[in-house]
């Protein structure tokens, strides 16, 4: 997993991530945008991206990304399913936008986004583009959060069952 975090609600959100990460069988990495480097997400089977809503990610997420230009031209991350979360202080503010940039981000690596399905719980919470709070996070946004880990780590489970051995590639 690798985010950004302002205000602490998008760790907030990160925190629940892993949960459900580990509750469907994963092992979490959770890297902060400062801390981590593209070659990270050669190590990982699935990656789930976070950012505060700022009218879209925040421009170290952004710099980030733009970091990860070799792994777009080798197409190293093709196929890794990934999904994303933001979280912001208006739900009128522009997380539907942060997460359609998150989501262009992972697509233009050639990612399979893995959404969530509709619930009842979204009247209140969430989108199926990906998990969302706003102001606070509460338990709705929690279990959207630890519903995308799960769904993202299911996912890579599957497709690397189905995977055929690396050749001595990594």
């Amino acid at each position: 997993m690798l985010y950004d975090s302002r205000g602490g609600l998008v760790e907030q959100l990160a925190r629940a991530v892993a949960e459900g990460v580990r509750e469907a069988g994963g092992t979490p990495v959770e890297r902060r945008a400062d801390e981590a480097e593209p070659a990270d997400l050669l190590r990982c089977d699935g990656l789930v991206l976070g950012s505060p809503n700022w009218s879209g990610i925040t421009g170290k997420l952004k710099e980030w990304w733009d970091r990860s230009g070799d792994l777009w031209e080798t197409g190293e991350l093709a196929g890794k399913p990934a999904g994303a979360f933001t979280a912001g202080y208006s739900p009128s503010g522009g997380t539907e936008a942060t997460l359609l940039q998150l989501l262009h981000l992972l697509l233009s690596h050639g990612m399979l986004f893995v959404g969530l399905p509709w619930s009842e719980r979204m009247r209140r919470s969430g989108s199926y583009y990906g998990a969302t709070a706003h102001g606070e996070v509460t338990e709705d946004d929690r279990e959207q959060a630890r519903m995308l880990g799960r769904r993202v780590t299911e996912t890579a489970l599957r497709l690397s069952a189905h995977r055929p051995p690396t050749q001595g590639k990594p």
